[in-house]
């Protein structure tokens, strides 16, 4: 299963908030929402989010196998 639990650390260290990406960055609530509750989202937005960030995709996501 993959987590976006990395996400809000590094959005905090990054000064980036939620209001940030919807309003400058053009990232929709629906994609925010996905985040929330660890749904899929494309690797177009992954790479959109490590550009605005300036991470790693480790940095926004982990991958916890299932048990």
């Amino acid at each position: 299963m993959i987590l976006y639990t990395p996400l809000k650390k590094t959005m905090k260290e990054k000064g980036i908030t939620t209001y940030t990406l919807t309003q400058k960055h053009k990232i929709s609530s629906n994609t925010l929402y996905r985040f929330r509750h660890n749904l899929p989202i494309s690797t177009v937005t992954l790479n959109d989010l490590c550009a605005i960030l300036q991470c790693r995709v480790e940095d926004i996501l982990v991958y916890v196998p299932d048990e």
